[in-house]
């Protein structure tokens, strides 16, 4: 298992997503203590001279005018988690709230928060021992940083809250972690900052690579069930129309159906098929637009896993505390939106691909529905139908979080950027087009299979044995639901993507 340093460094996407899902581990840097001493002392230095300092000598929001004694500074702290705590909703997944644990953990590392190393270190503790905070998914706006979710995870810091362990939810004073006592301005540092977004956003963007991949195999598996035309994927074709994405895309899928006996057959008969609908032959402008959506995505995700979100921010090189908003997560919830809404469109070709597969009329010489005897079968006519529910499910979830605003704390925080919806909404999106693209497949190995004895091409022959090994033929009407989660669940794990 690799081994992450968190000394306050930038991370890439891809390390917080080998956290998540434990494939490597986080430790404190060595020099962490030495790093963090110089915000600490200014921190410090406020409270000793009674400066009014936001946070740290100060109530909060809308209570930021309320001064705060020296005798209360710690009670604040601990008053603030608890209050903030006010989730509700499913429990984030395991990957999320680790995700959360490490970006945190890294945030205030980088030692512009004032807080003591043994806050860091807890974090990381959490993180390593895979005691999980219970983390609500409802209850930020995504402004103030993640504050309800925060507070949810800052919890078993001091003792309290719910964990999981070993599977189980149990109380933290029931999980082993030793609890700490928060010093001033730590229970601020624990909520504010916006690496909740972040977290969703890195994971999806992992995700929503994925579902790239398989929307091109599944239109290379349906281009060749349809008898379609290869000549759309022509690289000097896009090589006019510069877009990587789109070149990429195409490759992807000219290379799997490279070869191929489907495609020689008809290869020269141009009344065969002239121009192939818009569904097969614009699948590269169409998928290669979600991949530099993507680009764009990671761009803004990297920027933020090197960035300073807390607030106020600790300049020690200054003895300066500056409030100002860091912590407002307006790119993000950008980033998210897009996100979902590219998402979005790979299961709305999907579906349009997999409708002309069973339709009789526009098949090329296909069963109705692909079934064995129609009429007495139905073939795969239903698993169209859940292709459209969920298709339509997904215009809904697409509409964008980050348009809306709903001010709170008495108008002091007037404008605040949703984002936090923006990636809960996201995640059925990637689960609705992972189940769509599905679906394409299974019905796309079945034409591939009544075009025999013609074969496929090696690319796509070995997407249809992979296939195979978990679904049979479809040989008579049957239940399709667990199917259909089976080619899912491949396409998750990356099991039929990385042939």
């Amino acid at each position: 298992m690799d081994t992450l340093i968190i000394d306050g460094g930038p991370l890439t996407p891809d390390q917080v997503v080998s956290v998540a899902h434990r494939k490597a581990r986080a430790v404190p840097s060595p020099d962490l203590a030495e790093r963090l001493a110089p915000a600490r002392e200014v921190v410090e230095r406020a409270v000793d001279s009674g400066e009014i300092v936001y946070g740290i000598t100060t109530g909060f929001g809308a209570l930021a005018n309320t001064n705060i004694g020296r005798s209360e500074t710690e009670a604040l702290q601990v008053n603030l988690v608890r209050s903030h705590a006010t989730g509700v909703g499913d429990s984030l997944p395991d990957e999320v709230v680790r995700a959360m644990l490490l970006l945190r953990a890294r945030t205030l590392a980088q030692g512009h928060s004032g807080v003591r190393p043994q806050v860091v270190g807890k974090l990381l503790e959490m993180l390593e021992r895979d005691i999980l905070p219970v983390v609500p998914s409802q209850g930020s706006v995504g402004a103030s940083g993640d504050l309800a979710p925060f507070a949810h995870l800052a919890l078993p810091v001091i003792g309290e809250g719910m964990v999981k362990l070993e599977g189980r939810v149990v109380p933290t004073s029931e999980s082993g972690l030793e609890p700490i006592r928060l010093g001033t301005k730590e229970g601020l540092s624990l909520l504010n900052g916006t690496e909740g977004m972040t977290a969703m956003g890195v994971l999806a963007l992992d995700r929503c690579r994925k579902l790239v991949r398989a929307a091109d195999i599944a239109c290379a598996l349906t281009v060749e069930a349809l008898m379609g035309s290869a000549r759309p994927f022509d690289p000097r074709v896009h090589e006019l129309r510069p877009h990587p994405g789109q070149a990429a895309s195409a490759e992807r899928i000219r290379r799997l159906i490279e070869g191929s006996e489907i495609g020689e057959s008809h290869a020269d008969d141009f009344d065969h098929a002239v121009q192939d609908a818009y569904s097969l032959r614009c699948a590269p402008q169409v998928h290669g637009a979600v991949s530099d959506t993507l680009d764009h995505v990671e761009s803004v995700l990297r920027r933020e896993l090197s960035a300073v979100v807390d607030n106020p921010i600790v300049f020690p090189e200054t003895g300066e505390v500056i409030s100002a908003g860091n912590f407002h997560g307006q790119p993000l919830a950008f980033a998210l939106d897009f996100m979902a809404i590219a998402a979005s469109e790979l299961g709305s070709i999907s579906e349009r691909r997999t409708d002309r597969i069973l339709d009789p009329a526009r098949s090329n010489g296909l069963p109705a529905f692909l079934a064995p005897d129609p009429g007495v079968n139905s073939g795969y006519m239903i698993a169209q139908y859940t292709q459209a529910a969920l298709v339509a499910e997904n215009r809904v979830l697409s509409h964008p979080a980050s348009v809306d605003s709903v001010p709170t704390s008495g108008m002091q925080e007037d404008h605040v950027s949703m984002g936090w919806g923006a990636g809960r909404k996201l995640w059925p999106v990637m689960d609705n087009v992972r189940r769509v693209i599905a679906v394409e497949i299974l019905c796309a190995v079945q034409g591939i299979e009544h075009r025999k004895p013609l074969r496929p091409a090696s690319g796509t022959g070995a997407v249809v044995e992979r296939v195979r090994s978990v679904v049979p033929p479809l040989t008579g009407d049957r239940v399709l639901s667990g199917e259909i989660e089976a080619v899912a669940r491949m396409i998750e794990t990356g099991e039929l993507i990385d042939l």
